[in-house]
């Protein structure tokens, strides 16, 4: 089941990135590069991390107007993202030009609400519905507007997949049994989020900032 899980590489450092990907590169199913990635090493940098002949996830969260969105998908065609993310957020005309700018083997997926939000910071930001209605409400617009899938939290995805039982389910903001939950705040375990109906996993601190990443990996996909 390592296949599911995508390793987190989010620092600016390629040297630290690529290291990293030497060490699990045999225990996860992916890697996925973030904005932090991403800003500091752009293009160079992703292609670098093709190399290790893992499927990669880019993680941008585009969120601008449909045309402006539109043409940096595009301009992303030569890097063959396996997974690109963008904002639910942004609307149906967004998402759609997205999905029709992106190359074939790309999967699209929406962002839904983040994991480091809970009520409190709904609320916050004008949005009244539970974190659940709110996923919901932005993953049938994500399936009309034609994307592949979404990001959501594990609290979450067993009752989308119901909705949505042809999406693909990104995962992210997993944590194992006893670790520290950080900035996560609707975290749950890598087998909970497998057993609800996640299609991959993103973990990030508890690999990457374990002693040993590559047996921390190694554990982790042991319990699923």
């Amino acid at each position: 089941m390592s296949s599911i899980i995508y390793v987190a590489i989010d620092t600016p450092h390629l040297a630290q990135a690529q290291a990293l990907a030497q060490q699990v590169g045999n225990h996860v199913g992916g890697l996925k590069l973030g904005l932090e990635f991403f800003c500091a090493n752009g293009h160079h940098g992703v292609h670098e991390m093709r190399k290790f002949g893992l499927p990669i996830f880019l993680d941008l969260k585009l969120h601008d107007i449909p045309n402006t969105v539109a043409s940096a998908v595009q301009a992303l065609h030569p890097l063959e993202p396996a997974i690109l993310t963008i904002h639910a957020a942004g609307g149906r005309a967004m998402m759609e030009d997205a999905k029709a700018a992106a190359g074939i083997h790309t999967k699209v997926i929406a962002v839904t609400a983040l994991t480091s939000l809970d009520q409190a910071d709904l609320n916050d930001i004008g949005v009244a519905a539970s974190p659940r209605e709110h996923v919901e409400q932005l993953a049938m617009l994500a399936r009309e507007a034609g994307l592949d899938g979404i990001v959501c939290s594990g609290a979450e995805v067993a009752h989308v997949r119901a909705l949505w039982p042809q999406g693909f389910f990104v995962v992210p903001g997993v944590r194992p049994a006893g670790s520290n939950m950080t900035d996560q705040k609707r975290a749950v375990t890598p087998r909970e989020a497998a057993d609800a109906g996640a299609s991959i996993l993103v973990i990030g601190r508890p690999i990457s900032k374990a002693g040993e990443p590559a047996a921390a990996a190694r554990e982790i996909a042991a319990t699923l």
